[in-house]
């Protein structure tokens, strides 16, 4: 059953739902995965993004998002010059990827330590969105849920320590899925909750042998 929030939206700076609200959910989304202040960012706009993203304010959005800001800060409109000004440099390039949503955009960034990440992601209409890749994994994340991710050698009893650790802090599992390059390589775990991820869970998280890094993102 489709919620109020699916059918008009959220609170939001406009034009659109999808091309600004969506898309600047896409660059918060990122912000998290990347886990610290952005310093650089590429971003490739694919199909109707790319199309329209000048008189719809896509690029703004995502920019926005990057930053930190939500669907309604009224500072997206100056998302481009507040970038310059704050020391995040950016490009915008158009491309196409082939048969995938119109509104799909792919963010690389790097941030004040020197970590990198590459996420791939889909404004799929009033505001909600779907993550579908994150550093060559393939994944579905909407943002909507308290999400633990881990990324873990893929081997056997991981997947079952970290679900127990969940299942010990009474923490319901709403959506799980679980990415491979190759087997009995590096694996990328994501897994949706009900409750909010203490510092106590992820703690335990991290020490699950063959757990390599673990950490939450709030819904956005």
């Amino acid at each position: 059953m489709r919620g109020v929030f699916d059918i008009i939206g959220p609170i939001m700076i406009g034009p659109s739902s999808s091309h600004t609200a969506g898309a600047a959910r896409i660059g918060l989304m990122a912000r998290k995965i990347l886990g610290e202040e952005p310093l650089q960012a590429t971003i490739e706009l694919h199909g109707s993004f790319a199309q329209t993203y000048k008189g719809h304010g896509t690029d703004k959005a995502i920019i926005a998002g990057i930053m930190g800001f939500a669907t309604d800060d009224e500072r997206i409109k100056d998302a481009l010059s507040i970038a310059v000004s704050s020391g995040l440099k950016y490009q915008i390039n158009t491309t196409d990827l082939g048969a995938v949503h119109p509104n799909t955009a792919v963010i690389y960034l790097i941030g004040k330590a020197g970590r990198m990440t590459r996420i791939v992601g889909a404004s799929v209409g009033g505001g909600n969105i779907l993550i579908t890749n994150i550093d060559g994994y393939d994944v579905e994340l909407t943002g909507q849920y308290h999400t633990l991710i881990s990324i873990h050698h893929d081997r056997p009893g991981v997947i079952t320590k970290v679900t127990s650790i969940l299942s010990k802090y009474k923490i319901n599992i709403a959506f799980m899925r679980v990415s491979r390059k190759s087997r009995g390589a590096e694996a990328l775990m994501i897994i949706e909750v009900d409750e909010q991820i203490s510092d106590d869970v992820l703690e335990e998280t991290k020490q699950v042998r063959g757990v390599a890094n673990s950490f939450r993102i709030p819904p956005i």
